[in-house]
Order: C-alpha cells, then sequence, then structure tokens
C-alpha cells in the first residue's frame, strides 16, 4: 500500500511508516529519555494508537510525518515531516531520532526535505516548530533550518497545560533562504532573486 511519497536525501529514505518499522517505533517510544520533550515514554499498546494516527494521517490528510531511514545500514532510525493534526497550533514539521543516531544532522536533514515538500506539494505558506523550552537540541536543529522563535504556544489535549515554544517561518523566508545557500548569494540579493 503506497500511502504518500518516497523522498531522498544523501544520507536518509524519508517514506510513509509501514507496519514493519512499528517495532522499532515503539522501541524508540520507549526511550524515556529521547521522548521526555514529545510527551514520555509510552506503552506499546499507547505506541500502536499513536502509530495507526499517523499513518491514518495519510489517508485522510495526504501527509503525515515519515519513517526516516538511514540509507547505511536500511535501519528506521526516527520520524519527521509535516504534521497538522485538529486543534494544532500551525502547520508543523517536527523531527524525532532515535538515541545512538542523534547528533549527526540527521534531523536537520530530512527536515529541510520534508519542509520543501510541504511547501511545494501542500501548498503550505508557513511551516512551525513545537518545542518544549528545555529542548536545547531541538532549538538548535530549528534554528539550522532557518526558523527563528515566534511565540508562546500549547498543542490541544492531552498536553494543552504545556507552555511550548512556536518557532517557524514563512515559504518566502525558506526560499530565499535556500536560493541563497545554493547560490551563495546574500539575503537581500536572494529576495530579489525570486
Amino acid at each position: 500500500m503506497n500511502l504518500g511519497p518516497t523522498l531522498e536525501t544523501p544520507r536518509l529514505i524519508l517514506r510513509p511508516p509501514q507496519r514493519e518499522d512499528f517495532d522499532a517505533w515503539a522501541e524508540f517510544m520507549a526511550d524515556v529519555e529521547r521522548t521526555r520533550y514529545i510527551g514520555g515514554a509510552q506503552p506499546r499498546a499507547v505506541t500502536w494508537r499513536g502509530f495507526a494516527a499517523m499513518v491514518g494521517s495519510w489517508s485522510l490528510q495526504g501527509f503525515s510525518m515519515f519513517s526516516v531511514i538511514e540509507k547505511s545500514s536500511g535501519r528506521w532510525i526516527g520520524r519527521l515531516g509535516p504534521w497538522y493534526p485538529e486543534g494544532w497550533p500551525g502547520t508543523e514539521v517536527g523531527w524525532s531520532i532515535i538515541s545512538d543516531a542523534g547528533g549527526k544532522g540527521y534531523a536537520t536533514e530530512g527536515s529541510a526535505a520534508a519542509i520543501d515538500w510541504a511547501f511545494d506539494h501542500l501548498g503550505w505558506t508557513e511551516v512551525i516548530h513545537t518545542i518544549d523550552p528545555e529542548n536545547v537540541a531541538s532549538k538548535g536543529v530549528a534554528a539550522k533550518l532557518g526558523s527563528r522563535y515566534l511565540r508562546q504556544g500549547r498543542v490541544p489535549p492531552p498536553f494543552d497545560t504545556l507552555d511550548l515554544e512556536i518557532w517557524g517561518q514563512t515559504r518566502e523566508q525558506w526560499r530565499a533562504r535556500r536560493i541563497e545557500q545554493q547560490s551563495g548569494l546574500s539575503a537581500k540579493e536572494a529576495k530579489t532573486a525570486k
């Protein structure tokens, strides 16, 4: 069953989640340290419901987070991509990478491809990232992507009691930055080159 596209970056394959991803997904969601900023560790049965919601979102909305597959090993190393469930504070591209694949730039590399896809194929005009104020690593990824702090916010229940930072950027800001990166132009020159 093909629910969505497969995107490739130099080191990653991004594709909609498949049934065979669930064991690695459940192992990740049981990791207390890696899940502390995304709602906390979950038992396997609760993880299944979240996994099914991500898969179902591909059918209902035509997008959701991708499974992240490391090209060199072929293993599942996380999830990232577009996310916009009912009541969410904006069109988000989020990321979560397993412990032993962290710190390698995978979140930034994969999220950049997902942002390109969201702007080009979903027609989004803004991308946000909801980040726990203590999550320094995710703030670093957001900054590397060119996003900036926009405002404080909350997500819908059951996590609506948490104050989150909302980082993001517009499609125009993203495209100007991409042109600048690809051509070596200054930000002002990139804006006029559009």
